[in-house]
């Protein structure tokens, strides 16, 4: 008689851990600075979500990045005071948070260390890496991009030395051996050995290659500015799905400039195409407001042919943004913003999803999430339009 027996098998468990304290000395709040108009923390947040992880969860002591990493679907783990310094490290936040989760009877063998000051952190890579820790071909894993840069330090006396080359040989590129620059992003580890080493390499460990353009930290405000070039070139998002449109009028559905009659009437120019991009919207049923500052009679003139709500003269965009949106029961994080100037910046920094057209202030780009390819008063609403519609 043949006796059949099988034997079950379990999938190792993984948890991402964001320690995200409050406080910062180079940068304010820097946990919670936008890069492509999404706050970094909350960008850490959606990279693990994104990868084959079974719980994100973001230590931190602030409770407005808790909220931050709450709505974004983290679980918050409070970080005491003693652990919220800027003498503690990340290794402490680790632990404690590992404590806290088998405190509440959840037991996790895998664990992936993310850092909210790298933007750009890969989840397919990330991924990758946690599969390696799970198909025991690492203990440790972290995220580096290849270099074949020449080396140096300098000595007691100033002296360069040469640290990774021969100095008096230098062979072509293709001739080189690369290196690897460890990029700080990501960390994949056995818990267990963690509690055994009390730090982030042991073992087997191994280096999950990312892209360079994704190395960068931020860590002060200069590298802010770099990530937020970058997260223009780089994030790329094709739906909007978004509940209600709001616009600014100027610059936004006009080209921002004005004919001045000779009794001092304003005429300015805007796009049919927008007009039709409205329509559709509003055929949709999706909420649409248009919010400026101006107090001329052509921004109701225009916003009455779309046949769409204006607030027009208003001082504090924001204040006006955040009475519309609870008086229609919409949240905040399910409203696209389109501006172009500075005086928009209180706006697009409340919303989920704030916008700017492509010939935008510096600063509004800045915070942007999203950058349209078209002008103000060239077709940018429409842009919008079909985007928030196609999701």
């Amino acid at each position: 008689m043949t006796v059949e027996t099988t034997v079950e098998t379990t999938v190792p468990r993984t948890v991402a851990i964001i320690p995200a304290r409050g406080g910062s000395k180079q940068v304010p709040r820097k946990n919670l600075q936008r890069v492509g108009g999404v706050p970094l923390v909350e960008r850490a947040v959606r990279a693990a979500v994104a990868a084959t992880i079974d719980l994100v969860v973001v230590s931190t002591d602030d409770e407005e990045i808790a909220a931050v990493s709450a709505a974004a679907g983290a679980r918050v783990v409070r970080r005491p005071a003693e652990l919220s310094g800027d003498t503690a490290a990340s290794e402490s936040a680790i632990l404690h948070a590992l404590d806290a989760l088998e405190a509440d009877g959840e037991r996790f063998d895998i664990v992936a260390f993310l850092q909210a000051t790298s933007p750009f952190i890969p989840s397919d890579d990330l991924s990758a890496a946690v599969d390696e820790v799970r198909a025991d071909r690492a203990d440790s894993v972290f995220s580096a991009h290849q270099t074949y840069g020449f080396l140096w330090r300098r000595d007691a006396e100033g002296a360069a030395v040469a640290i990774n080359h021969d100095a008096s040989h230098r062979p072509r590129r293709q001739d080189r051996e690369p290196h690897h620059l460890e990029t700080g992003a990501f960390y994949v580890f056995r818990a267990e050995g963690f509690r055994q080493s009390r730090h982030r390499f042991f073992g087997r460990t191994r280096v999950a290659e990312v892209p360079e353009w994704t190395a960068i930290e931020i860590d002060d405000e200069h590298q802010l500015r770099i990530a937020r070039a970058l997260a223009a070139l780089h994030d790329t998002v094709g739906p909007i799905p978004v509940r209600a449109v709001v616009t600014d009028f100027d610059g936004v559905h006009t080209d921002d400039t004005a004919i001045i009659d000779a009794d001092g009437g304003e005429r300015v120019r805007v796009s049919r195409e927008d007009g039709m991009g409205v329509a559709l919207l509003r055929r949709a049923g999706v909420p649409m407001l248009i919010l400026s500052t101006e107090v001329n009679p052509v921004v109701r003139a225009r916003a009455d042919k779309l046949r769409v709500p204006v607030l027009h003269g208003i001082e504090d965009k924001e204040a006006a943004l955040r009475v519309w949106a609870h008086d229609n029961d919409l949240p905040l994080a399910d409203i696209a913003y389109l501006g172009n100037d500075v005086n928009d910046l209180p706006a697009l920094r409340i919303v989920g999803w704030p916008i700017a057209v492509a010939d935008a202030h510096p600063l509004v780009l800045a915070e942007a999430r999203v950058v349209l390819r078209r002008r103000g008063g060239d077709g940018a609403v429409r842009e919008l339009v079909e985007r928030v519609l196609s999701s």
